[in-house]
């Protein structure tokens, strides 16, 4: 049975933080347009064959699978084949491209993983925006997802997908951008929206940002402070360059723009406002400090 919230008092309207939650295992995005009923969990063999195949080779391959659909009626006409979107979300250049393939062992997926586009695909120029609405998974992801997606979609006409589970059901509804992976929760239509046009700008808005996935969480919080205390807003201009851990506590050095930041982080307990399924007692993270660098102090923190 799908889980969901009793009442939504400070569940998925911005009452928990959403800080330094993004997924972590999702470098490499495998989007698989699939109108049909989507099931739970996406290993399972309720999928159609060439789906479900499809699903097990990026599995097999460190790939995120995701299945995606267009937001409202389901009237699109059937189409030859499986269409797909791939995400390398990877480094200061990521990519999305897109392509329809006759089946299963048609998608030259390794090349994914060696980070080149597959003859089978192209190169898309603009981003995607994927907003969960996996009710199977948790049934608030579709009842907040579904008007949210269809909101995002007149605004953004072609480039928003409703979308398999992306993690992180407490934060519902969840939007993803690609190629970054960058993830927000706990949205409204209006920070929805604000947070698809930024993207589109090359930039991050931090109310509601979940981080970026693919990199570990206590590094997703590193960032997430020096953006706070700097105000940097362009995705590409904030970059962890080293890190350690001692226990709990997480210290790392930070370039925002041309200026670096030595940040400590620890975890932190957060108790929900609404004790549900969705959200109960959530680990967060706390700022200990935050110093800017000089050279000389630079140079001394990265030979420590």
């Amino acid at each position: 049975m799908a889980k969901g919230c009793e009442h939504a008092e400070g569940c998925h309207t911005g009452g928990i933080p959403t800080l330094a939650s993004a997924t972590v295992g999702a470098r490499l995005w495998l989007l698989i347009e699939h109108e049909g009923p989507w099931p739970s969990h996406l290993e399972t063999s309720e999928l159609p064959e060439n789906v479900a195949k499809l699903v097990a080779r990026a599995l097999e391959r460190g790939i995120r699978p995701q299945l995606i659909r267009r937001p409202g009626k389901r009237t699109r006409p059937r189409q030859q084949g499986i269409r797909v979107l791939l995400g390398y979300a990877v480094g200061e250049r990521p990519w999305l491209a897109s392509g329809v393939v006759a089946g299963p062992d048609d998608l030259d997926l390794d090349s994914l993983v060696a980070g080149v586009v597959p003859e089978s695909c192209i190169l898309e120029d603009e981003p995607v925006f994927l907003v969960c609405t996996h009710a199977k998974r948790n049934v608030c992801c579709a009842r907040i997802g579904l008007p949210l997606a269809r909101s995002l979609a007149d605004f953004l006409p072609d480039r928003v997908w409703e979308t398999s589970h992306v993690g992180g059901d407490r934060y519902a509804a969840n939007l993803v951008c690609l190629p970054h992976g960058i993830f927000y929760g706990s949205m409204s239509q209006a920070a929805a929206i604000a947070a698809a046009d930024a993207y589109r700008s090359g930039e991050i808005i931090l109310d509601r940002y979940r981080g970026r996935a693919g990199i570990p969480e206590p590094l997703q919080a590193v960032e997430h402070f020096a953006r706070t205390h700097t105000g940097e807003c362009s995705v590409g201009a904030v970059a962890v360059e080293s890190s350690r851990s001692d226990g709990d506590v997480t210290e790392a050095i930070v370039r925002c723009g041309d200026v670096r930041f030595q940040v400590v982080i620890e975890p932190s307990a957060f108790q929900a406002p609404c004790g549900t399924a969705c959200a109960e007692k959530i680990t967060t993270y706390r700022l200990v400090s935050l110093d800017r660098l000089t050279p000389v102090r630079y140079a001394t923190a990265a030979l420590s």
